[in-house]
């Protein structure tokens, strides 16, 4: 069997969400998590003593924590020993923590300490002024993450993240490398800018876009605010059109956009991306850095779910950005966007990969 070289390239290695609920009956070794004939194990897979993850086995954390950092009191589910390697499990939207409901117990009994924070505008994050601006720039949703490691006196995790959360580990990834000791990323290199977000695109790909242009008006707001489960429902079935969620699911996410935050948190975001929004002064140098689509040294491996049906770049794409240790993962058997939530085990497994190609 021909070895997958995690080290060199962007090989990608193809996985089954079939094959890894296979491997409830037998060994992660035997139930092969790389299907192709032509592709070995990836390195460090979940072990075989811990049983696979059926999506949905979980549904709620152990433990709900609060903790204030920087501008705001972040509300996290932590899971795990406290002097684990610690990990951090970022959200998007319209999405929260419970994305990673079934991925935090699979890495705490592999002796991970895992962080899974709501972003700001979520769930229990609340801000601490009634005067702080309600930003969603990319970079300061980024600076939330630095202030909560901080707080918590965690020096260099592991991020990983899909959606919003896949963009903010690659921001830290990117300007503070020291901080991320490495990265799972789904849908690979976000990193944009307000001038990217200028240039027009084919009429397909406008086209997926629709929810954007929508927000960029007081009706897209006023809609949004009124029919907020309705339409993350819409993006949930969109997104992932294959997955078949139910409406217990559902709920327990929905909860978090009641957050008295979440419609200015939501609609600043897409609007400050088409420069219809200003964000904070202080923020310009970073999103100035940013803007150079800086490369990402840190050891990384990328992800994407064969039936992702949101707005996403072709992996070939972004493979060059990555200059450090680096492999690209497809996720198969209809996995769409909320990849963590469809393919726990894949996910889980792919940090542990990672947190191999450190040593």
């Amino acid at each position: 069997m021909k070895k997958l070289n995690l080290f060199k390239g962007s090989e990608q290695a193809i996985y089954t969400r079939r094959g890894f609920l296979g491997a409830a009956a037998m060994s992660v070794a035997a139930a092969e998590l790389g299907i192709s004939a032509a592709k070995a194990q990836p390195a460090n897979p979940i072990s075989a003593d811990a049983p696979a993850a059926t999506p949905g086995t979980h549904t709620s954390f152990e433990i709900l924590k609060q903790v204030d950092a920087g501008v705001l009191s972040v509300g996290y589910a932590e899971a795990g020993p406290a002097d684990g390697p610690a990990v951090i499990l970022l959200h998007g939207w319209p999405y929260d923590i419970y994305s990673y409901v079934d991925v935090a117990p699979l890495l705490a009994s592999r002796g991970y300490r895992v962080i899974v924070p709501y972003l700001r505008g979520y769930g229990a994050t609340r801000f601490l002024s009634t005067e702080t601006f309600r930003n969603a720039q990319p970079s300061v949703i980024a600076l939330d993450i630095i202030a909560l490691i901080d707080a918590l006196k965690i020096q260099t995790p592991i991020i990983a993240g899909f959606d919003w959360g896949a963009r903010t580990a690659n921001i830290i990834a990117a300007l503070w490398p020291e901080r991320c000791k490495a990265m799972v990323s789904v849908s690979g290199y976000l990193i944009g800018s307000q001038a990217s977000g200028q240039t027009p695109l084919p009429p397909n790909a406008e086209f997926l876009w629709w929810y954007q242009y929508y927000f960029a008006t007081e009706r897209g707001r006023a809609g949004y605010d009124k029919y907020r489960n309705d339409f993350a429902k819409l993006i949930w079935r969109l997104a992932s059109p294959k997955w078949d969620f139910d409406e217990s699911t559902f709920s327990r996410t929905a909860s978090a956009f009641d957050n008295p935050d979440h419609v200015s948190i939501v609609i600043h975001n897409y609007r400050w991306r088409l420069a219809l929004a200003d964000g904070d002064p202080k923020c310009d140098d970073l999103e100035k850095r940013l803007a150079e689509a800086p490369a990402i040294t840190v050891p990384t491996i990328t992800l994407e779910g064969d039936a992702n049906g949101a707005p996403h770049p072709d992996s070939s794409s972004y493979a060059k950005k990555f200059t450090g240790k680096y492999a690209h993962r497809l996720i198969k058997s209809g996995v769409g966007h909320n990849l963590p939530q469809e393919a726990p085990q894949a996910f889980a497994d792919a940090i542990v990969a990672v947190d191999g190609l450190c040593r």
